[in-house]
C-alpha cells in the first residue's frame, strides 16, 4: 500500500504541522519526497524554530533559531516542499496546547485549505517531547474548529471561510495502519536530513533513515518504508 493511492481526486494540498525544523524530514521525509514527485502542493507549518536544540555552550537561542530556519528552508527545497510558515512567539520545549495556538493553526488551515494534514500522534506512548504532544493535539483541535463558522469568527474576513480537512495522517505513532514504500526516495530523505547540520553531532542520518526504514518496511516486504496512522474525517 502506498500513500499516493489514497489521495483521492488528483492534485491535493497537503499541510504538515510541525513542532521544530527537521521533524517532517527526519520522520517522514521519504513520504514528503514522494508526494512532491506526485505533483501535490506541500506546505510546512512550524510552531517553533527549534531554538533550544543545541548542547553547544557558545550557542544562543536567537542565533540557533536563525540557523535552524535556514536549514529547514534548504531541506524543504531538497524534498520539493513549496512553502513554509514559521509561527512567532513559541519557544522550543515550551509549547503548550492552548486556545491561542489552536486558533493560529486553524487560521493557516482556513487560509491554505489543505485536504490532507500530517502531524504528530499526540497519544504516542512514551513520547517524551512536550512540544510533539502539544502540537499533535492542537492540530487535531484546530482541524475540528476550522470547519465551524462559529469558531474563531474574527478570522472570517476578506473572503476567508471555514474549511474541512478530509484526511489526517499521524507520524511518530505506536499504532500504524498505513505504510508508504519509500525505497525510491530514501536517498532524497537522507539528503534533506543532512541539511540540518546543527542537529548532526554524533548522529548519522543515513544509518538512522535506513535502520528505521527497514524496520517499518519489513511487514510489507518494502526495502524501506515510513508508517502512519491514517483516518478520514
Amino acid at each position: 500500500m502506498s500513500l499516493p493511492a489514497l489521495l483521492r481526486g488528483g492534485v491535493q494540498r497537503i499541510l504538515f504541522v510541525l513542532a521544530h525544523p527537521d521533524d517532517a524530514d527526519f520522520l517522514s521525509g521519504g513520504t514528503v519526497a514522494l508526494l512532491a514527485q506526485e505533483g501535490h502542493e506541500l506546505h510546512y507549518l512550524l510552531v517553533t524554530r527549534g531554538d533550544k536544540g543545541s548542547d553547544d555552550p557558545t550557542m544562543t537561542a536567537t542565533r540557533l533559531a536563525s540557523i535552524r530556519e535556514r536549514e529547514q528552508e534548504h531541506a524543504a527545497k531538497v524534498l520539493g516542499v513549496q512553502t513554509l510558515t514559521f509561527l512567532d512567539g513559541y519557544s522550543d520545549s515550551e509549547v503548550e496546547p492552548t486556545l491561542a495556538l489552536r486558533a493560529e493553526i486553524a487560521l493557516v488551515i482556513r487560509q491554505w485549505q489543505p485536504s490532507v494534514v500530517f502531524t504528530f500522534d499526540p497519544w504516542r506512548r512514551n513520547e517524551v517531547h512536550p512540544d510533539h504532544r502539544a502540537v499533535g493535539i492542537c492540530t487535531l483541535d484546530a482541524v475540528a474548529c476550522a470547519r465551524g463558522r462559529m469558531n474563531f469568527p474574527e478570522q472570517l474576513i476578506d473572503g476567508l471561510s471555514p474549511h474541512s480537512v478530509r484526511d489526517m495522517y499521524y507520524f511518530s505513532t505506536n499504532e500504524p495502519n498505513h505504510w508508504v514504500d519509500t525505497t525510491t526516495t530514501i536517498d532524497r530523505k537522507i539528503e534533506a536530513m543532512l541539511c540540518h547540520e546543527s542537529q548532526l553531532t554524533n548522529f548519522d542520518p543515513a544509518d538512522f533513515a535506513q535502520r528505521k526504514g527497514r524496520l517499518a518496511g519489513a511487514e510489507h516486504k518494502f526495502a524501506f518504508a515510513e508508517s502512519f496512522h491514517h483516518y478520514s474525517l
